[in-house]
């Protein structure tokens, strides 16, 4: 008895971290001078770009840490994570890092918070969110009244032959030309960060399975009102205990060898998931039940029962 009631009290707590948290489970915290960062400016219209700048004070890059970033709605959730790793911030402590205002997660007008953290070190800036379309207009140039002077006529010039324009080089997949030279294109960061366990667990983020994880999450579980609200509650659960962890698979060797074998199973059963029609509420929220009931069986129940057998053939040889 007291094993079932265990059993159910695990499914009952995991059940409800899967649809949500509710609240905020971050505060806003004051200007750190170990971290300070800055924006290029503090208003944001839909489609801009928001850059951020700072510097890590006595940044040792030996440590192997990252520097974890997430965007906070007005009403507190999160509609960006992410994280810079050691290569992507730069000797003496300084990193830049930019991204797009607006998508499917900036849904609201306001004050929307960025927080940056290194370590035991936080930092937070607000920027402000208008939304709506990016308009570049001009003013019109002022009016003269005053009549101008007919213009005395000139002579017209011997017109020169035109050179003869020298062809441009054709570019193979994945470059563009660029002032007649062929540049590698370089692709814009997918929409809602990756993630940071999966990503320290294989090494880069262009693994696989990292990839494999991002399109169901962008192309499947996104497509849905009810993904979306998953996703959303799920990141506020995530974000509390990934840094750490991708840290420490970083720092760690075997640790990271641990985590690599915990979560490819959970990772194979996520391939039920492409049976499902993007944007089918019904067909998404079903096999996302069955996918969480896998997993809930595959690493709790299973183990809980095993456990139950062998302390069960223990006491019985007593």
């Amino acid at each position: 008895m007291k094993l079932t009631g265990f059993l159910a009290f695990a499914l009952l707590s995991i059940s409800i971290l899967s649809y949500g948290v509710g609240g905020t489970a971050f505060a806003t915290s004051d200007p750190n001078p170990a971290l300070p960062i800055s924006s290029d400016t503090e208003i944001y219209s839909n489609g801009a770009s928001v850059t951020v700048s700072g510097t890590i004070k006595d940044y040792d890059s030996s440590a192997g840490k990252g520097l974890t970033f997430l965007v906070i709605s007005p009403d507190n959730n999160i509609v960006q994570i992410g994280q810079l790793l050691v290569n992507e911030i730069n000797s003496d402590g300084s990193f830049t890092k930019s991204f797009i205002a607006g998508g499917s997660y900036w849904k609201l007008n306001g004050d929307y918070t960025i927080k940056f953290q290194f370590g035991a070190d936080k930092s937070s800036i607000t920027v402000n969110y208008v939304g709506g379309e990016q308009v570049v207009s001009k003013p019109p140039p002022p009016v003269d009244d005053t009549p101008e002077p007919e213009p005395t006529p000139e002579p017209e010039p011997t017109p020169e032959p035109e050179p003869t324009p020298e062809p441009e080089p054709t570019c193979g997949a994945g470059t563009t030309l660029v002032n007649g030279i062929c540049q590698v294109v370089k692709t814009e960061e997918p929409k809602g960060g990756g993630c940071l366990i999966a990503t320290a667990a294989y090494g880069t983020e262009l693994a696989p399975q990292v990839q494999f994880l991002r399109e169901i999450r962008d192309n499947t579980v996104m497509s849905t009102a009810s993904g979306i609200s998953f996703m959303t509650g799920f990141n506020q659960l995530y974000y509390s205990f990934s840094p750490t962890i991708a840290d420490m698979e970083r720092e760690n060797p075997m640790f990271q060898e641990v985590v690599r074998a915990f979560i490819t199973p959970m990772v194979s059963t996520l391939s039920i998931m492409t049976l499902a029609e993007n944007g089918s509420e019904v067909e998404v929220l079903g096999l996302g039940i069955s996918v969480i009931a896998l997993n809930l069986g595959m690493y709790i129940a299973a183990p809980a029962l095993v456990g139950f057998k062998v302390h069960k053939h223990f006491k019985s040889r007593k």
